[in-house]
C-alpha cells in the first residue's frame, strides 16, 4: 500500500497571520524586544497581510526576524511560545484549514506542516493542530543563543527538498499526495505533488492555478479550536458537576473547622 501525505504551508494558509511575528507582544512583555521593534513587527505584519508575499518581501521579513532574534536565549523563547501558544495562535487558525486537516487524517493521510518560520514556533503550532510532521527553518545556535544566522531556510526550493526527503523517509507517494499554499513563492512545493491546491492565493499564484487547472480555496474564518471541539457528553458533564460539588463541600468543611478553631482559642 502506498502512503499519502498532505503538506500545508502555515502563514495565511492555516493561520491568518505571520507565525514569525505573532509572538511579538509576549516577547516584548518578557523583555526580549523593545517598543520600537514591536512597532516595526506590527508594520511588517500589516504589509504581510495586505500585500502579495513576493521574494523580496519574504526576504525582508526573514532579515527582520533573524536580526530581532540575535542573542536571544533559545530555552527562554521556547518557554514563552509554549506558555502563550494557546492565547496567541488558537484564535488565528482558519476553521476551513482545521476541517481540511481533519478530513485528511480521517482518510489515513499523514499531515505535514511546512513553513519558513522558525522551528521553535512551528513545532508547537503543529502539536496544537495534531499534525504528523513539521518542517521549518532552523536558526543557528551557539552556547544556547541564536546567532542571527540560519542553518536551514525552509523556503522556495528548500521546501520541495524537505518534502522529497520526507517522502523517501516515510514512503509517501508524492503523485498521490496533496499540497496547500497561498503564495507563488511556494510553487516548488506545490509542483512536487500530484494534487496542488491554491489557498487564499496571491495574484501570481491565482493566475498560475487558473492556467494549470488547480483548485482554488478561500479560507476566511479564523475560529478558536475550542469552538470546534465536540460538546462534552452528559456523563462527563455530570462527573464535572459532582467533582465541583465535592471540591466546594470540602472547601466549606475546611473553612468551618478553621472558624471553630479560631473561636475556641
Amino acid at each position: 500500500m502506498t502512503r499519502v501525505a498532505a503538506f500545508f504551508d502555515l502563514d495565511k494558509t492555516v493561520i491568518a497571520k505571520s507565525s514569525a511575528l505573532a509572538f511579538s507582544r509576549p516577547f516584548f512583555d518578557e523583555g526580549l524586544i523593545n517598543r520600537r521593534t514591536v512597532l516595526k513587527s506590527s508594520y511588517a505584519q500589516f504589509l504581510f497581510l495586505v500585500t502579495a508575499a513576493d521574494h523580496d518581501q519574504v526576504d525582508s521579513l526573514r532579515r527582520h526576524v533573524t536580526t530581532m532574534c540575535r542573542g536571544w536565549d533559545v530555552e527562554q523563547v521556547r518557554a514563552i511560545v509554549e506558555e502563550t501558544l494557546h492565547d496567541i495562535v488558537n484564535p488565528l487558525v482558519f476553521a476551513e484549514a482545521a476541517e481540511l486537516i481533519a478530513s485528511h487524517r480521517e482518510r489515513g493521510h499523514d499531515v505535514i506542516l511546512i513553513s519558513a518560520s522558525g522551528r521553535e514556533m512551528v513545532e508547537p503550532i503543529g502539536a496544537l493542530l495534531g499534525v504528523d510532521h513539521v518542517e521549518a527553518s532552523d536558526m543557528q545556535v551557539v552556547d544556547g543563543h541564536y546567532t542571527g544566522e540560519l542553518e536551514f531556510y525552509c523556503y522556495g526550493e528548500n521546501k520541495a527538498a524537505a518534502m522529497l526527503a520526507l517522502a523517501e523517509r516515510h514512503g509517501y507517494d508524492l503523485n498521490e499526495s496533496h499540497a496547500y499554499s497561498d503564495s507563488i513563492t511556494d510553487l516548488p512545493m506545490l509542483t512536487t505533488v500530484g494534487h496542488p491546491v491554491a489557498v487564499n492565493p496571491d495574484r501570481a499564484l491565482r493566475k498560475h492555478a487558473a492556467d494549470a487547472g488547480w483548485p482554488v480555496l478561500g479560507f476566511n474564518q479564523p475560529v478558536p479550536l475550542s469552538r470546534r471541539l465536540p460538546t462534552p457528553s452528559t456523563r462527563m458533564a455530570t462527573a464535572f458537576a459532582v467533582g465541583a460539588a465535592v471540591a466546594t463541600a470540602s472547601a466549606v468543611a475546611i473553612r468551618s473547622i478553621s472558624v471553630r478553631r479560631n473561636h475556641f482559642r
